[in-house]
């Protein structure tokens, strides 16, 4: 079994991010290669929180030029964490 922290790899922090925090779904980038129940098992793990349900995203490299060499930036796998009704809140940010 791998590592938790290998599977989550950070937290998405954007615009629409912060204001789905207020429905308790919180965006990671994760492992490329991770699937939906070895997300949901990681992000108890480490936060010690009820995962009520797991959306994911994948998106493609995108297209990158250097002078006449071409090339693709790496693929990376988006997951949106709903937490329980009664589960407690993630702390994303220490004041």
């Amino acid at each position: 079994m791998k590592d938790p922290r290998d599977i989550i790899k950070r937290p998405v922090i954007t615009e629409r991010s912060t204001d789905l925090m207020t429905e308790k779904k919180y965006t990671f980038e994760v492992d490329v290669k991770a699937n939906k129940t070895e997300v949901k098992d990681a992000i108890e793990a480490i936060f010690g929180v009820k995962v009520e349900k797991v959306n994911i995203m994948n998106y493609k490299g995108k297209l990158k030029r250097v002078g006449r060499y071409t090339g693709l930036t790496n693929r990376r796998r988006k997951a949106i964490i709903k937490l329980a009704a009664d589960s407690k809140e993630i702390e994303l940010f220490e004041v």
